[in-house]
């Protein structure tokens, strides 16, 4: 294994709307990560997702990365495919899960009756959907002000979408860096210089702060763009097949 790209899911290897998945550009990646993992000489492309792990773990077979963890659930959750195993956060208290339970109630007995929901799948976070986006954003300092006032221990943020409800000392760098340290007790440690990352929003500075190259798709934030060594000219899926081919690794 030449290294690892740690790649978000949504605005990367998807839109972040109910468009079909680009399976030209998906195939694209699997074929880079069979080569990567037969013949050792490019970087295995993973995961690092605020997606709950089922969804997280549909993609990783997708994309055909067998050898790697992902992070699922912004650092929930990390889901191994070599073995199945799914490894929730140590940090992620009794507590913790109790104040995840509460806002879930409150969310239901308040938000529910004015059209939204709850992103089905997760555990220990919660995002927030409303067929109206500016409905829905319009709440994001209420829904803040809420947990402040309940004491939970939750960071409040938001996508093109949703608002997201995180553990506030779980994150997608806390995940990564669970993944390598798995990685150092296996005896396969990765040095900064074998990390490349690809992302779109300004969650994803996570990844750019532990990876030595970072690159985005052309549909990213533009707060986010200063902040890439690449930009690509395409978006998603064929803007993420971009940036592997201009990594300059030779390939089949």
């Amino acid at each position: 294994m030449r290294g690892a790209i740690i790649c978000d899911i949504d605005g990367c290897l998807g839109s972040e709307d109910t468009a079909p998945l680009d399976v030209a550009a998906l195939a694209r990646v699997a074929a880079w990560n069979v080569r990567a993992q037969t013949m050792g000489d490019l970087p295995v492309l993973t995961l690092c997702t605020g997606r709950p792990q089922p969804y997280a773990e549909a993609i990783c077979r997708l994309v055909g990365n067998t050898t790697l963890p992902i992070i699922c659930e912004m650092g929930v959750w990390l889901y191994d495919p070599r073995t199945n195993a799914y490894a929730m956060d140590e940090a992620i208290r009794s507590e913790h899960l109790d104040a995840i339970a509460a806002c879930q109630r409150w969310v239901r007995t308040e938000l529910a009756p004015k059209g939204v929901v709850m992103q089905p799948g997760k555990v220990a976070s919660i995002s927030l959907w409303h067929k109206s986006t500016p409905t829905l954003l319009a709440m994001r300092d209420s829904v803040r002000e809420r947990t402040q006032r309940e004491g939970w221990p939750l960071r409040v943020s938001n996508t093109v979408a949703w608002i997201n409800l995180d553990l506030a000392h779980v994150s997608k760098g806390t995940g990564i860096d669970r993944m390598l340290a798995q990685c150092v007790s296996e005896g396969r440690p990765l040095a900064r210089h074998e990390l490349w990352g690809i992302g779109d929003t300004m969650g994803d500075l996570a990844i750019r702060e532990r990876v030595h190259w970072f690159g985005v798709p052309s549909n990213a934030d533009p707060q986010l763009k200063p902040h890439a060594d690449a930009i690509a000219t395409l978006p998603h899926a064929a803007g993420v097949v971009q940036l592997l081919a201009g990594l300059g690794f030779a390939q089949a």
